[in-house]
């Protein structure tokens, strides 16, 4: 299964009113999306087997009613510092291709309808190969929702890829 590009998401927002559907997430004070199409569930945490020798941002896997999915932890994919689950953590079951899922974040916000006029998309140096996930931005009010494209994001040749880029960042903004 393909990820509509930013073209194709733009003609299937005129067909419907000029509006799509994200189901906002947060990773501490940001705001994130993804497309409501791409997501199976939301669950609490499941209960997680460790895996030994992945790379850091894959927490395990889990049993998702008789079928194992790996978890992969978007605090640790996008660089931010590890913490504890508590009552707001979720896992926002997801499936990419023929592949399904599991990212864990810190809350889950809302399904929100967003105009298309109050989405931009992202601009050219922050769609450079190693933040390609980023579809656009949407402005809400007084806050801004980067929207994230599942494919671009959590294909499994990237999201070493991705990790990096995120731990250069880090890096770079700490010196």
């Amino acid at each position: 299964m393909q990820e509509p590009s930013n073209s194709a998401l733009s003609e299937s927002m005129v067909r419907n009113n000029n509006t799509a559907q994200f189901v906002g997430f947060r990773l501490e004070d940001q705001e994130y999306a993804f497309r409501i199409e791409q997501i199976q569930e939301i669950v609490i945490l499941p209960q997680i087997t460790h895996t030994p020798q992945v790379p850091a941002y894959v927490e395990g896997v889990s049993n998702l009613r008789g079928t194992i999915i790996p978890i992969i932890n978007l605090r640790c994919l996008f660089g931010l510092e590890s913490r504890p689950a508590d009552r707001e953590s979720r896992t926002i079951v997801v499936n990419v291709g023929e592949r399904t899922m599991g990212c864990t974040v810190d809350a889950v916000t809302q399904v929100i309808r967003i105009p298309a006029e109050s989405i931009q998309p992202a601009p050219d140096m922050i769609t450079a190969d190693q933040t390609g996930y980023i579809t656009g931005f949407a402005k809400l009010d007084d806050r801004i929702l980067v929207i994230l494209n599942i494919n671009e994001l959590l294909e499994p040749d990237k999201l070493d890829q991705v990790q990096r880029a995120a731990i250069h960042d880090t890096a770079t903004s700490e010196m």
